[in-house]
């Protein structure tokens, strides 16, 4: 009679654990992506490597907003000194922790005074439509980690 019942305990339990893994996954998908916008100001200098620091502000749909911190590392055929101040349209997120971390970019640009630039990033399934405009000298191509960072 005890291993009648130590088999029919595991048994609830799996079928327990079974039944609250298939009601907490719908409600995790069920939830609705929100969309963010990120809004940044930054200046940098490329001379094959590239570099730029800034500050930004991401705000979201559903109430959530942060001060950010964003820089740009990479590599490539550049050279010049620029300041950029832009804007981004971030989508496939649940929350505004989805937005932070480390973007990849991949993009060409030219231009002498001022110019501007529109790229698509993506970071796992989360993409950013960026697009800024700003005043310097830039030209070449680069691969680049575009980062967001929240001010701590």
């Amino acid at each position: 009679m005890g291993k009648y019942t130590l088999v029919s305990t595991a048994a609830t339990l799996l079928c327990v654990g079974a039944l609250t893994g298939l009601t907490a996954a719908p409600a995790q998908a069920g939830g609705a992506p929100v969309k963010c916008h990120l809004t940044f100001s930054m200046s940098g200098w490329s001379a094959i490597y590239q570099h730029a620091e800034g500050r930004g502000r991401v705000t979201c749909d559903n109430g959530q907003r942060a001060t950010v911190t964003i820089s740009v590392h990479g590599g490539g055929l550049t050279a010049g000194k620029f300041h950029v101040s832009g804007h981004g349209d971030i989508s496939n997120v649940y929350s505004i922790r989805d937005v932070y971390g480390s973007y990849a970019q991949a993009g060409a640009s030219a231009g002498a005074g001022s110019s501007g630039t529109a790229q698509v990033l993506t970071k796992g399934t989360t993409s950013m439509a960026l697009s800024g405009s700003g005043e310097g000298v830039d030209l070449g191509v680069a691969v680049d980690v575009f980062k967001i960072e929240p001010v701590r």
